[in-house]
């Protein structure tokens, strides 16, 4: 995946993205767009997409936000690699015990970017003392239906 390079502030660090590439920090709009996107399409495929594609005739600025600002700006971060990332949100989603279609997109973008099955068995396992078991449980659900669209 390219991310245009020629708008890039002069001196800016890059940003790694989950494919291995990196993109530019401190660009302009349009750069932030295609950053995220870029990320969006490496940690999610096409599913993550098309979420995005399914604001446009309702809520088209909703999907310019995830994509610029949760991937183009939170997700393409240094300091932590995408596979946590996605464990990390899925343990957030699993606490908020209301974002079940959510849930089911990072959960299968875990397993894309490196996690296991166990790994994220576990992460909503670790949620049970803070979140409660119907938490924990709708999640493991949601996570018996991710699996199995894999």
């Amino acid at each position: 995946m390219m991310v245009d390079r020629r708008t890039v502030m002069a001196g800016a660090a890059a940003l790694p993205l989950a494919d291995g590439s990196s993109a530019p920090e401190g660009s302009l709009p349009q750069d932030r767009y295609e950053r995220g996107l870029a990320q969006l399409r490496a940690i999610s495929g096409s599913q993550g997409a098309a979420v995005v594609e399914s604001l446009r005739d309702i809520a088209p600025d909703l999907g310019r936000y995830i994509v610029e600002f949760a991937y183009g700006d939170v997700f393409a971060r240094p300091g932590l690699d995408v596979k946590t990332r996605e464990l990390m949100t899925v343990a957030a989603l699993t606490a908020m015990g209301t974002a079940a279609p959510q849930l089911k997109v990072h959960m299968r973008a875990a397993l894309r970017v490196g996690a296991s099955r166990q790994e994220i068995v576990e992460t909503v396992m670790q949620m049970i003392p803070y979140a409660g078991f119907p938490a924990a449980l709708n999640a493991i659900g949601t996570a018996r239906d991710a699996f199995a669209a894999e």
